[in-house]
């Protein structure tokens, strides 16, 4: 931890979530906090871009332990802000620390040097991925081969359009777990799913499946829900316990553990 971006009482890098956890499966979520060292005074940000979108996937925290602990699975949570650096972005990606997110301009990101940038790395980005790369080859001791289910969430309106998705399946290749899950999902006539819509999943783009699931050969999922809908505690259990439904069926089935690899 750099001592000089966060402070002793400060929150660690991430949090790990029911580490002895019995299912082949485990949880990840990249954006569920916003919160922001003192030493960083907001990003010069104030009000309500604090709290909205563009600081973290609203909701997607909350989603994340109701699942760890309804499919007793492990999970690793990030817990700061996507926009002091996004732990689901490659390191040469231009919005791992974005100067500008959703048309806000983020005053603390303009004029980055070298070394802040490896110092936000150094404290956020390096300990979480290697907390996920730590529980994955627990897992992998453990159980041969998991499944990586990664939460996110997504706001409801972007560039002045509204998002009819409620839930978004987001897959590349490898469609496992996300097909049955889209089918089990579009059987309840009331939800409307989003197939790669409004995101996809992306090699190159994206960087925790990529780098911990999808190199392993492990089934893998990219989930995001719209946030308007997700934006309390209670809300968001009943949208988890609506994916787990989906979900307990396909990681049920001893055949969906095995190594898949896609050219």
């Amino acid at each position: 931890m750099s001592t000089d971006l966060l402070a002793a009482d400060e929150p660690p890098p991430f949090e790990l979530l029911n580490a002895g956890g019995a299912a082949h499966v485990m949880l990840i979520c990249d954006h569920a906090s916003r919160y922001i060292p003192r030493s960083l005074t907001q990003l010069g940000l104030q009000g309500e871009d604090l709290i909205r979108h563009i600081a973290w996937d609203i909701g997607a925290a909350d989603m994340t332990r109701h699942m760890s602990r309804a499919l007793d699975a492990p999970a690793v949570l990030c817990n700061y802000s996507r926009l002091i650096v996004d732990c689901n972005r490659l390191l040469h990606d231009p919005t791992l620390m974005p100067r500008i997110s959703d048309g806000t301009p983020v005053p603390g990101n303009a004029a980055l040097t070298e070394s802040d940038k490896q110092a936000r790395l150094a404290a956020i980005h390096v300990p979480y991925h290697r907390a996920i790369e730590d529980l994955a080859e627990e897992m992998r001791r453990r159980h041969g081969i998991a499944a990586m289910l990664s939460i996110h969430s997504c706001t409801d309106r972007m560039n002045g359009q509204f998002r009819p998705w409620e839930i978004d399946i987001c897959w590349e290749r490898d469609d496992r777990i996300a097909a049955p899950v889209m089918a089990a999902l579009r059987r309840k006539s009331t939800i409307t799913v989003g197939d790669n819509q409004p995101y996809g999943l992306v090699t190159g783009e994206d960087c925790s499946l990529p780098l911990h699931g999808m190199r392993r050969g492990w089934p893998h999922l990219l989930v995001e829900t719209r946030q308007d809908l997700i934006g309390t505690a209670e809300t968001a259990r009943e949208w988890a316990d609506i994916l787990i439904d989906a979900l307990r069926p396909v990681l049920a089935d001893p055949e969906l553990y095995r190594q898949r690899f896609f050219d």
